[in-house]
This record gives structure tokens, C-alpha cells and sequence, in this order.
């Protein structure tokens, strides 16, 4: 028969799952969970936050949460705007998580952000680390609270064009029904489609992707919890577009691998539009417009609100940083009235 000492190994063993499960988060010097497994590009094995959408809500629960997801590699310039945003919000109602490039010189903007940087690596244009980075980005939020029901991925060049309330509302009326839509966009009629499928080699992403089943969208996006998890299960389409491309800059993953995926795993709980406007008209070197000091005023407010024929736009992009005294100007009569 089995010796004590082997008897004794083997529970210990065996007992490891139930301190993940049962221990209480661990939390780094500004206070938000630190998940040892988040540190990893691939973000394995996510095994806290493999949770269905239904057991995260609850008579007990009623209020979701809108976890708004900053990818950023430079200083958040407009965080007073976001504080304003913010203001007298009941604070049940939000969640904020930022991802700076640890290899940039960011100043943390202190106030409701304080302490809510998690584990990040570098972030590089074009390449699988941006889709890395919103990945851990979306994982983090998952695991920190279960009524997290909403993850909006925005940047540091977005703003907001309505108010918080305006913005709740919006995505999660009382009176919703049908199970939550994602906001992202869909599309698989672009110029240079094709030429960034081959990038990577011209059956590199067979047989998980076919060319057929290969979408384009902007990389920022509105996700229901339900489509958070399925980022954060996925292996088999992350494998395919973590492949490098050739030449490097000739792909832009981060506006594939998320259309992509959840067209594939369930297209018709999107809604195939997006909820930030951008301005491609001039664009350079696959930048969109930046709007200056000279161009902000109530009207551009009013016209980049406009429908997109399916939602009204909820964000903006994308803005220099010397436009925010200007718009502060206009944040409490025009951005933030409801």
C-alpha cells in the first residue's frame, strides 16, 4: 500500500486547485488583481474567468458594469475629460483598466484611474502585440469583477460624445430582452484584403481560417461579456494571427484577428457596426485624421454624434493632445448634456 509521505504529497497536490479557487485576489501596489498568467502574451490558461454570461448575473446583481478597456503608449491626455465623464457616475456602474507600454515614459493621471495600470509588455503598430495587449486587457476585467458585462476598448487619442448616463443606456436598457449585442465591426469587402491574408504566406492560415471566413474591422470594439470569453478561450485563431508577417507592417492584425473571430463563432450577436467615429479622410500613412484645437467647437461634437445608420457613435477619435482645453470648453454644455 501507499506510505504516509506519498499519501501526504498527493493531497497537497490536490488541494492546489482549491487555493486558486478559494484564496482571496492578489493585488500589487496600486490595487488592481495581477494574474500571474496575464503576464504571458497568450494569456493561458485564463482558467478564473471561463464563466457563462448567465452565472454572472443575478437577481442579487441587477446593475452590469461597462469595463472601459485604455490601450494606450503615451500619457492619457484627456483624463480630465474623462474624469468629467466620469463625475457623479455611481461608481458601480464602471470599471476603468489601462494598458501602457511599459517601455514608454507614461505619467500615471492619478484621480479615478489611480491604481488601475495592470500588467502590460510592449506594444508595437501592426503587429499580434496590440491584439495581446487588448486581450489581457479584456482578461484582467473578467477576472476583477463578474458584472463586468460590457468592455470597451478605446485609446488614448478617444473621447467621449455623450454622457455616461447617455452611454449606459444605450447598450443596456432596462427593458432589453434579447440577450446583449457586441459592437464591432464586420466587414469583408476592403481594399487589401486579400494582399493581408497572404502576408503571412499564402495558406499560413489554413485550414483554421479560410479566405472566405477572413474579416477587417477597426480594433476598437464594444464586447458583451459572452464575446469577452470567447477572446479569451480562443487558441486556434490566436495561433494563426501571432504568425509574423512579411514584410512586418503588412498585415495589421489587431484589425483582423477580433472580426474574425467572432464572426466566425457567433456573427449574429453582433451588430457589425462600432460605436467610435473616426475620420479616414486624408488619412496618412494608415492613421485616420487627428482633429486640431482650430477644428473643435459644439457643431463637430453635434456632427461626429451623427448615426451610422444602425447606433448612434458613443466615442471619437482621433484628437491631438492640445485639444483638450478647448474641449473642456464644450464637455459640460455639449459632450456631457444629455
Amino acid at each position: 500500500m501507499f506510505n504516509s509521505t506519498f499519501v501526504l504529497s498527493f493531497a497537497i497536490l490536490l488541494s492546489f486547485p482549491l487555493l486558486f479557487l478559494l484564496a482571496p485576489p492578489f493585488f500589487h501596489q496600486g490595487g488592481l488583481y495581477r494574474s500571474p498568467c496575464l503576464m504571458n502574451s497568450t494569456i493561458s490558461p485564463f482558467s478564473g474567468v471561463l464563466q457563462s454570461q448567465n452565472q454572472a448575473f443575478s437577481d442579487d446583481h441587477p446593475s452590469p458594469k461597462i469595463a472601459f478597456l485604455f490601450l494606450t503608449n503615451t500619457n492619457l491626455h484627456f483624463a480630465p475629460l474623462w474624469e468629467l465623464f466620469f463625475s457623479n457616475t455611481d461608481k458601480s456602474l464602471y470599471k476603468n483598466y489601462f494598458h501602457a507600454d511599459p517601455s514608454c515614459k507614461i505619467e500615471p493621471p492619478g484621480g479615478i484611474f489611480s491604481g488601475r495600470f495592470i500588467a502590460a509588455k510592449k506594444t508595437t503598430r501592426a503587429t499580434p502585440s496590440l491584439i495581446s495587449a487588448a486581450r489581457r486587457l479584456i482578461a484582467t476585467a473578467l477576472l476583477d469583477d463578474p458584472l463586468n458585462a460590457y468592455f470597451a476598448l478605446v485609446s488614448q487619442h478617444c473621447i467621449p460624445l455623450h454622457s455616461f448616463h447617455f452611454m449606459y443606456s444605450f447598450p443596456l436598457p432596462e427593458t432589453q430582452i434579447s440577450p446583449y449585442l457586441s459592437f464591432i465591426e464586420i466587414s469583408s469587402d476592403r481594399p487589401l484584403l486579400w494582399e493581408r491574408y497572404v502576408a503571412r504566406g499564402e495558406t499560413m492560415m489554413l485550414p483554421e481560417v479560410p479566405f472566405d471566413r477572413f474579416k477587417m474591422g477597426s480594433q476598437f470594439f464594444f464586447l458583451t461579456r459572452r464575446h469577452a470569453l470567447v477572446v479569451v478561450r480562443d487558441r486556434g485563431l490566436w495561433r494563426k494571427f501571432k504568425l509574423p508577417c512579411r514584410p512586418l507592417q503588412s498585415c495589421y492584425p489587431e484589425e483582423h484577428y477580433f472580426p474574425t473571430l467572432l464572426s466566425m463563432e457567433d456573427s449574429q450577436g453582433c451588430t457589425h457596426c462600432i460605436l467610435t467615429r473616426v475620420n479616414w479622410t486624408g488619412s496618412v500613412d494608415g492613421h485616420p485624421h487627428t482633429y486640431r484645437p482650430e477644428e473643435i467647437s459644439a457643431r463637430l461634437i453635434y456632427n461626429l454624434r451623427g448615426s451610422n445608420s444602425s447606433c448612434w457613435f458613443m466615442f471619437a477619435r482621433k484628437f491631438s493632445p492640445d485639444c483638450l482645453l478647448l474641449l473642456m470648453d464644450v464637455a459640460k454644455d455639449v459632450i456631457l448634456k444629455e
